[in-house]
């Protein structure tokens, strides 16, 4: 159970970039990314290893909250065009799909470039002691999830 929730926990990290947006795929899904729940839970866990200040604690929320609502017009996107996908891939409209599966791509990058840009944010806010400590459990958590891989 342990492992588990280790796993779900270094999927969680790694996937979310410390779990403050959420899109879904069209390919299936595994760890926390297919538990949103969890992503908050891996969120939660790490700032309390972390032992924010209340300020550090503040400012991590509105930068995290900002990273959230400047993609959410993308992840939107992203929703109705997964849907619009699907009815592409249920038609066999090749060109369609090309079209959608690119735009996709685009839509994903930028939301990914907003997430690792507030992630930097974060990051500075931290003091060196705290780094180092997000650093491993960061570590540990891809540790965990290159095992789980392995054993698969």
């Amino acid at each position: 159970m342990k492992q588990v929730l280790m796993t779900l926990a270094a999927a969680g990290v790694l996937a979310a970039g410390f779990a403050f947006a959420q899109t879904t795929t069209t390919t299936p899904q595994t760890g926390a990314a297919r538990h949103p729940g969890v992503r908050a839970m891996v969120h939660k866990r790490m700032m309390k290893q972390l032992n924010l200040t209340p300020d550090q604690q503040q400012q991590a929320k509105s930068i995290f909250q900002a990273a959230r609502q400047s993609v959410q017009p993308q992840t939107q996107q992203l929703k109705t065009d997964r849907q619009a996908l699907h009815a592409a891939v249920q038609a066999g409209d090749n060109a369609k799909i090309q079209q959608l599966t690119a735009e996709m791509g685009t839509l994903r990058g930028n939301v990914m470039a907003a997430r690792a840009q507030a992630q930097s944010k974060f990051f500075a806010l931290l003091t060196p002691d705290q780094r180092t400590k997000a650093e491993q459990f960061q570590q540990k958590a891809r540790q965990v999830l290159g095992n789980r891989k392995a054993g698969n």
